[in-house]
């Protein structure tokens, strides 16, 4: 087989509509647009959403709840994925190698699925209560990185 071998297969490609291309194309003059009309006239596009003047369905809908643009979003890290690090200090960075966390800019949680096999001191922004727990009885500690 050779690539000047290679079609599709068979009426699987369909030629596109030639319009306004005279009468005998059956698309000819009008080109399918009907005859007056603002959708008639070239250059025609209409708003997203729009309904032919009636009320559009998202001005119908009642609006509900609000969004808090005071709310801190952590990434969450448990500990099972953090035993996996071979560091004594596991910092931020140390999570970004990892794959744990994305950007040095997110602030880490700590979550307590999971144990930690060898004493670790571990760096994050915010840690639960039975991470913290679960790494100061593995011989750690769990230092929270700035005030939050």
């Amino acid at each position: 087989m050779k690539l000047n071998d290679l079609h599709p297969a068979q009426n699987s490609r369909k030629k596109k509509r030639r319009v306004g291309r005279g009468p005998g194309s059956g698309k000819g003059k009008t080109a399918g647009r009907g005859t007056k009309g603002q959708k008639s006239i070239s250059g025609y596009s209409s708003k997203r959403g729009f309904e032919g003047g009636q009320m559009p369905l998202h001005r119908r809908l009642p609006k509900r709840g609000f969004t808090n643009i005071f709310k801190k979003e952590y990434r969450e890290v448990n500990l099972n994925r953090l035993d996996k690090i071979e560091k004594k200090e596991v910092k931020i960075e140390d999570m970004i190698k990892a794959g744990l966390v994305k950007k040095i800019e997110e602030k880490v949680k700590i979550l307590g699925k999971g144990n930690i096999s060898s004493p670790k001191n571990i760096y994050a922004h915010k840690f639960s209560r039975s991470a913290q727990k679960k790494i100061e009885e593995a011989g750690g500690k769990a230092i929270i990185i700035g005030r939050v």
